[in-house]
């Protein structure tokens, strides 16, 4: 597991995004959303939504701004983004129960992101390899073709004379 150093109470734009981004990314990764709302694809990108809302809202009021000006940032109502805070909403409260668990266990998640990453370049490397030994058959080919060419022209004077 790996761990990313975050303030629980951002200061400024990358510290907001960051505590945004883990609040999310830890909402999502719950057993229970995975296996409950977010497997029906009819819903999955209302509640990603949802939450991706909740924690932008939930990571600017950790930063002290306020519903409006929150409100104002994400292009949702005041309502919403009060909802969502309070936790009247379903995502609300995920993303504040993440919150609490990061307050009490620190930012602790599996970042898929890093296996990935790491595979994607395995399997880009292994491509370029792939690449590199077709090109150079592909020029091993052509000198041969050129050696075939010059001797055909050889042969063909040869023939005329």
């Amino acid at each position: 597991m790996n761990e990313i150093e975050i303030s629980l109470n951002p200061i400024g734009r990358d510290e907001i995004h960051k505590l945004e981004y883990c609040l999310l990314i830890g909402a999502l990764s719950r057993r229970d959303l995975l296996e409950g709302a977010l497997k029906n694809p009819e819903e999955r990108l209302t509640w990603i939504d949802s939450l991706a809302v909740a924690a932008a809202a939930f990571a600017r009021q950790k930063a002290d701004l306020t519903i409006s000006k929150i409100a104002e940032e994400l292009g949702r109502t005041e309502a919403t983004i009060r909802n969502h805070l309070t936790g009247k909403t379903k995502a609300g409260q995920l993303i504040k129960e993440t919150y609490e668990k990061f307050a009490k266990e620190g930012v602790k998640l599996d970042l898929l992101y890093d296996r990935r990453y790491e595979e994607e370049k395995r399997r880009r490397e292994e491509i370029e390899k792939e690449v590199f030994s077709l090109k150079e058959k592909l020029r091993s080919v052509k000198e041969e073709l050129i050696k075939i060419k010059e001797n055909l022209e050889k042969l063909s004077k040869d023939i005329a004379e």
